[in-house]
């Protein structure tokens, strides 16, 4: 009798079992023809397609504004370094396609029913938590894309930044490297970089004082300097102009000063009052044999 038992029990489960399966397998054949749910399907299948579409679209355009705004800024300065504006292009459209594609995700997400809330605090959270860990680094990023993006200044220009002065050899997001005047190379970082002077985004003024003793006449000095600077600007490329005698700047019981000025490139300065200084004594040494040869 137990045993007769047992077998109806174990034939009601199976009975059991299959009327399951085939209610299963029918409400899956019925779920798989329903229209409604291929029309579901069908219309996020468009929206995903359009939401895809646009993200590319809006892509491309923002690429293209960028792209005209750069030729804008390049086509503004006399002494450009392109791949300054190759790395805030690359850097800019890089940061549209993270964003734009995020942006994409989100909605595509939100296609299929996922909450997108926690998804969002959980992000939010964790931008937090880095931005509190690495607040130098952040910095000295944020610092570095307004230097590259601001034309602050280029490799090669000169500058001076606190108690650093150099040739800038490399820009970077997080340091800026710069060789200083005696071949001494500073790596800085560009959180540290509050307030910087360019030597080399306009011309340069090279002066000179050059004092002559009170025995000298004042005019014949000067008909010297002008005749000795007499086309310098055509033997030395870096001149702008003439060099421009300015006249006595200062006097004493012993000398009078005589100050030159001339404009000159970028960080030419040095090259430039060199060069006004050996004219002159050139043009003085002839003065003097022809002085000696007349007496």
């Amino acid at each position: 009798m137990k045993m007769h038992t047992h077998f109806y029990a174990m034939e009601q489960g199976t009975e059991e079992t299959l009327r399951e399966a085939l209610g299963l397998g029918e409400r899956f054949w019925n779920w798989m023809t329903s229209p409604e749910m291929w029309m579901v399907i069908m219309f996020a299948a468009i929206r995903i397609l359009i939401i895809f579409l646009l993200t590319r679209i809006v892509i491309r355009v923002v690429y293209q504004m960028i792209d005209r705004f750069l030729a804008r800024q390049q086509k503004s300065r006399i002494s450009v370094n392109p791949r300054r504006f190759i790395t805030v292009g690359e850097l800019l459209k890089n940061i549209t396609s993270v964003v734009c594609n995020f942006v994409m995700i989100l909605l595509i997400l939100s296609e299929f029913n996922f909450k997108l809330g926690p998804l969002l605090a959980g992000a939010g959270v964790l931008g937090l938590a880095i931005g509190f860990g690495a607040q130098s680094l952040v910095k000295d990023v944020i610092t570095g894309f307004f230097i590259i993006f601001e034309d602050q200044f280029a490799v090669g220009d000169v500058i001076k930044s606190g108690e650093f002065r150099g040739t800038v050899e490399m820009i970077g997001l997080r340091t800026t490297r710069v060789r200083g005047l005696n071949g001494e190379t500073f790596i800085i970082p560009n959180g540290l970089i509050t307030s910087v002077t360019n030597y080399s985004l306009s011309n340069s003024l090279a002066v000179v004082d050059l004092p002559v003793k009170n025995e000298k006449r004042v005019n014949e000095t000067l008909s010297l300097i002008e005749g000795a600077l007499s086309g310098i600007e055509n033997r030395l490329t870096v001149l702008k102009q003439r060099p421009e005698v300015l006249g006595v700047q200062s006097l004493t019981t012993s000398e009078y000063v005589l100050r030159i000025a001339a404009e000159c490139n970028p960080n030419a300065k040095e090259i430039v009052e060199r060069e006004i200084y050996k004219e002159i004594k050139q043009a003085m040494e002839v003065s003097e044999i022809g002085s000696s040869a007349e007496g």
